[in-house]
């Protein structure tokens, strides 16, 4: 009789392709639409929201926010960012550039902190714990591009979506394999 894979470890490879599959649309339409300011100020602003009620849905499905605080906090750091960059479009693109620097360690240090978490029960989480650690150099570096002098804009943070398209997409892929692998033993 064959293994079947457990619904946790499903829904958390779905998740991750429905992630990378996100981003990559996101990059894609950042890329096309650059030059375009409204289209460019509403993309800035729904990737950190996407990425609240990502972590929203995620922590849901897996026990709830009480029992994944790295994603609740998530959930709110990515909320308060959504409004941080709303404010942060009218300002300046050095103002956006810093405020999705410092979500992008945040956020990177609460992923990394989620894949420790989970890595017993699914595994792969170590491209996780890469992301989590990227993310967190990422913001580091667009925070320094924020307070330079050359105006910054949303190619700037392209990058930083692409790979976590990347990440995401990896570790479905590496769970997908794993499974099949699991199933056929």
């Amino acid at each position: 009789m064959q293994n079947q894979p457990s619904a946790p470890s499903s829904w958390l490879r779905s998740y991750y392709f429905v992630r990378a599959v996100f981003s990559v649309g996101w990059v894609a339409a950042a890329v096309v639409f650059s030059g375009q300011p409204a289209l460019v100020s509403a993309l800035l602003v729904l990737y950190p929201a996407w990425d609240a009620v990502a972590n929203l849905v995620d922590a849901r499905a897996n026990g709830g926010l009480k029992a994944n605080p790295a994603q609740a906090f998530n959930v709110a750091v990515s909320t308060i960012t959504t409004l941080a960059v709303a404010v942060a479009v009218a300002s300046s693109t050095h103002a956006v550039l810093g405020v999705f620097g410092l979500w992008a360690i945040l956020s990177g240090l609460l992923q990394l902190s989620a894949a420790v978490r989970r890595w017993r029960s699914y595994g792969a989480q170590w491209v996780m714990v890469l992301s989590g650690a990227q993310s967190t150099l990422a913001g580091g570096f667009m925070i320094s591009r924020a307070l330079g002098t050359a105006v910054p804009g949303i190619l700037d943070i392209a990058p930083y979506a692409g790979f976590g398209a990347f990440y995401f997409l990896l570790s479905a892929v590496w769970m997908t394999v794993a499974a099949y692998r699991k199933v056929g033993a």
